[in-house]
């Protein structure tokens, strides 16, 4: 014992000596390059933040250059044609076709001209779709017109009336006394379902004489920059924001909008005021840091702390020739950029991590294969007197520990192979009397459905030799009885004119004639006479009708296919189970309901496709049987039994047999078992469970077709069977 712990004394420092440097000089190489790797990518990162944020801002003024250049090119010519007198002012008509015609070729809200007289005539697209046409008139009250128009612009029929004074609107003012084209502020008005928010552009229009004449206006829709806004390619959770110096938001590319309705009008937010919390912060922030937006003069870069997260931000002024004064805002996220750094630096630490682990296996295995060789053998031997024989010894380098580890070896091996050969002709048995026990199995089960089916057989087989038998013989004395029928109501005719004919030329008041027609009260006897034989030939043809049906029924052992009407073997299986249907006193009658299609003659063996109905019917009868046992008899009135038989042709190819009830329906697990052999839901002696299996095989094996059940709890279930018109005979 003091010998093995010298031992294990002597290996613990060679284990540390061998491991520790090894780690150490992994996990520092690998260390310094994360560290490099992190450092380059945070440069990377910050240079690739301004070439994304400067051609965001590049792409974002373009598009205002562009954009916001086509009111103030549309009333340059629409000036330069009043003034050259190619379009008359005074012709408000005209001016204002034209004007809806601009409105075709052009993307803008509204094109208009305002006079010095308060006249004036504009084209608008007030709810973003439909042009309509503005006719005013000088002074207000309810002087200007607004026209539905045609496809021509022609105008139809007028669909608004306001009151306007042109003279006192900022629209008209502001141009004129500015002299030159400039933009007037931004107007908004909530028109339904279409929010109205625009910047208006003016230039004053003069005549030849250079006489002022008024002003042209054309209004240009805010809210399509925000469409713009989101549909840059920034990142996911990037901002755009286009603010005035005042701090109003013109637009962004947030989902939240940059107005808000109250009171059924349209107010502009602050960008500090924004729904948004990113547009908020951001607002917030750049005021703090600036005091005023006004003070912006040039390109900023920032970097802000927006909800706890670094943020990029870049602010670019923006103006145009007329007057525009704008801040273009882009914010990005700095995780946008250090997705790659971060999964880069996490990626290093697994990798680190990872060497950690290889070089402390490593090294935990070198010292296993110097210090531990004979530990190796003597565990090997103590579980090996334990029981456990599958040991096998790595072989040392050291010859003497080399030569023992072979014989060591050997002799484990000649065991092992020993008890492996024991073992596995154990389980060789074991294998082959389990698969002999499920071949035994399969086969009882396989004989105990095919002899449940040949009892089945037989039972059908003789109770139908019985039904012929007994059809035969019950038919011929009722077709001697239906055919004398005839011939005695003939006879009785003869011999009724015969008295009639006898009263009338042999009238005589013979007492004892007169009694005798008393008492057996003559005028009775021959109109109940009728009665009785119209009653004899009634039941005799119910018994023919009976009779029939029940050698349908019971053609049981036709070996071939025959072509039948499905419909016929129905009501044959119906008729026999009409002591089933009828109104018992416990129990109203069964409604039938039939709906049949028109059906070819198909190709089956009769007997047994009889017999399926027979099957199901039976089985529907019993469940309605069962609800009734449930329910009082005004409640069975109230919701009587039903059976519907539905019939049709499936794709020209195929017959369809629906029979469904109205009873209580089964659960899944039960409908999921209904064509199992022997298994039945019924109490003992009502039921076999070979009904279904046997109906089961005859539609799909026998007749090539297909039998489905569909079943609702609470509801009732259907059985539909659908078999070949035709069937392929190999």
């Amino acid at each position: 014992m003091n010998k093995s712990r010298f031992r294990h004394m002597k290996a613990f420092p060679l284990q540390i000596v061998l491991i520790v440097p090894f780690v150490l000089q992994i996990f520092g190489a690998v260390g310094l390059v994360g560290y490099l790797s992190f450092k380059n990518g945070q440069i990377a990162v910050n240079k690739l933040a301004d070439q994304l944020m400067e051609r965001t801002s590049d792409i974002v003024e373009q598009h205002l250059d562009s954009y916001l250049s086509t009111p103030h090119i549309v009333n340059q010519i629409n000036a330069e044609l009043i003034e050259m007198g190619l379009l008359d002012v005074r012709d408000r008509q005209t001016m204002g076709k034209y004007f809806w015609k601009q409105m075709q070729a052009y993307n803008l809200s509204y094109i208009g001209v305002g006079l010095a007289t308060g006249e004036g005539a504009g084209a608008a697209r007030y709810d973003g779709k439909t042009v309509t046409i503005d006719d005013w008139k000088a002074k207000p009250p309810k002087n200007i017109y607004t026209y539905a128009t045609d496809n021509q612009g022609n105008r139809k029929n007028v669909i608004n009336i306001l009151d306007w004074d042109n003279l006192s609107m900022p629209w008209y003012t502001e141009p004129v006394k500015a002299g030159k084209p400039i933009w007037s502020q931004i107007y908004t008005w909530n028109y339904p379902d279409n929010p109205y928010i625009v910047a208006s552009a003016g230039r004053p229009i003069y005549d030849k004489n250079k006489q002022l004449l008024g002003m042209v206006g054309t209004d240009i829709h805010l809210l399509k920059l925000s469409d713009f806004l989101r549909n840059l390619d920034i990142s996911d959770t990037g901002q755009v924001l286009i603010l005035e110096r005042n701090g109003l938001l013109i637009a962004n590319s947030s989902t939240q909008k940059a107005f808000t309705i109250a009171k059924n009008e349209i107010q502009r937010l602050q960008a500090t005021d924004s729904s948004d919390p990113v547009v908020q912060n951001i607002g917030q922030q750049l005021k703090q840091k600036f005091d005023s937006f006004q003070s912006i003069n040039k390109p900023e870069k920032l970097q802000l702390k927006l909800q706890k997260e670094s943020n990029f931000v870049y602010i670019t002024p923006w103006r145009d020739q007329y007057g525009l004064d704008w801040l273009v805002v882009i914010s990005v996220p700095e995780h946008a950029f250090m997705a790659q750094i971060n999964a880069n630096t996490n990626t290093t630490i697994m990798l680190c991590l990872g060497a950690l682990v290889v070089a402390t296996v490593m090294g935990y295995f070198t010292s296993r294969w110097i210090v531990y060789p004979i530990m190796r053998l003597n565990r090997a031997t103590q579980a090996m007197a334990s029981g456990n024989l599958d040991q096998l010894v790595d072989v040392s380098n050291i010859q003497e520990l080399g030569s023992l580890t072979h014989s060591f070896n050997y002799m484990a091996g000649q065991l092992q192979e020993s008890f492996s050969a024991l073992e596995n002709s154990k389980q060789a048995l074991e294998g082959r009397v389990e698969e002999r026990t499920a071949e035994l199995k399969n086969t009882l089960s396989e004989l105990q459905l095919t002899q449940a089916q040949v009892i089945q057989s037989e039972k059908m087989s003789s109770l139908g030799q019985l039904v012929a038998g007994v059809a035969h013989e019950i038919n011929n004395p009722v077709n001697f009885i239906h055919g004398n029928i005839t011939y005695l109501d003939e006879y009785t005719q003869d011999l009724l004119r015969m008295i009639y004919l006898y009263q009338q030329r042999h009238s005589s008041d013979d007492p004892e004639i007169q009694t005798l027609t008393e008492e057996i009260d003559l005028e009775f006897l021959i109109e109940d006479l009728q009665k009785m034989l119209n009653s004899m030939k009634m039941g005799t043809e119910r018994i023919r009708d009976i009779v029939l049906s029940l050698r349908n029924f019971s053609r049981m052992d036709e070996a071939e296919y025959k072509a039948v009407d499905i419909h016929e073997g129905i009501e044959s299986t119906l008729l026999i189970l009409q002591h089933r249907i009828k109104e018992k006193p416990d129990n109203p009658r069964i409604e039938i309901n039939r709906d049949y299609g028109n059906l070819p003659q198909v190709e089956c063996y009769p007997g047994q496709l009889n017999q399926v109905l027979m099957n199901i019917l039976v089985n529907a009868m019993d469940a309605l049987d069962e609800l009734n046992a449930r329910r009082t008899y005004e409640e069975i009135k109230e919701n009587p039994r039903k059976i519907t038989i539905r019939t049709s042709v499936r794709n020209s190819q195929w017959v369809e047999i629906a029979i469904s009830d109205n009873a209580m329906g089964m659960p899944k697990e039960v409908k999921n078992r209904i064509f199992d052999p022997f298994f039945t839901t019924k109490s003992v002696g009502k039921g076999t469970g070979m009904g279904m299996a046997i109906s089961y095989q005859i539609i799909t094996e026998k007749h090539n077709g297909k039998l489905e059940c569909f079943s609702t709890p609470g509801q009732g279930t259907e059985m539909i069977i659908q078999v070949p018109i035709q069937q392929q005979v190999c």
